[in-house]
């Protein structure tokens, strides 16, 4: 698949059907995350990777809405950042959580982003912080999302070519 195809073909998945990701899977997503473009380089990101069922189940329920599908992927990582270390932090963490998802998707994967920041949990507690209790990560570090990860229990169209929205792309000069 070339990445026209692949750009089309990616969407957000929220049912798996159980199978597992390989570990070989796994390595070629984070290779690929590990790879993204960061703010001068700075490669200041983190990635918590979780197979745990009972951690997934957790995590599922870290804010109010939109994480259930967690529970039911096969992997889960919280990407991470100390925001003290790097100003971009969102930026980066970002492009690796999409590089990932594409990297996903031409391995035949579903994938959904889910985000954590300015989120809060059920009882009020911030996101971030429900997600460093799970997982045990430092308390300095930022958690902009969670990547779910599965083979795909639901078949998505690819994107509508006839709906993508030309008019927000203005040409200057």
């Amino acid at each position: 698949m070339d990445f026209e195809q692949l750009v089309q073909q990616r969407r957000s998945h929220r049912k798996f059907d159980g199978r597992k990701v390989t570990d070989e899977e796994m390595h070629l997503i984070l290779r690929a995350a590990l790879m993204s473009p960061t703010a001068m380089n700075r490669q200041s990101w983190h990635f918590y990777l979780t197979r745990d069922r009972e951690l997934l189940r957790r995590l599922s329920t870290a804010k109010k809405t939109g994480a259930l599908m967690v529970a039911e992927a096969d992997v889960a990582v919280a990407i991470t950042c100390n925001p003290d270390e790097d100003g971009c932090w969102i930026e980066d963490c970002s492009v690796a959580a999409v590089v990932m998802q594409y990297q996903a998707e031409e391995l035949g994967l579903g994938s959904c982003w889910v985000e954590m920041r300015d989120h809060q949990r059920s009882d009020g507690t911030p996101a971030e912080e429900a997600v460093r209790e799970i997982l045990g990560i430092d308390g300095s570090e930022r958690v902009l999302c969670l990547v779910a990860f599965g083979h795909a229990a639901d078949k998505k169209e690819p994107a509508d070519e006839r709906k993508l929205k030309w008019t927000a792309v203005k040409t200057i000069g």
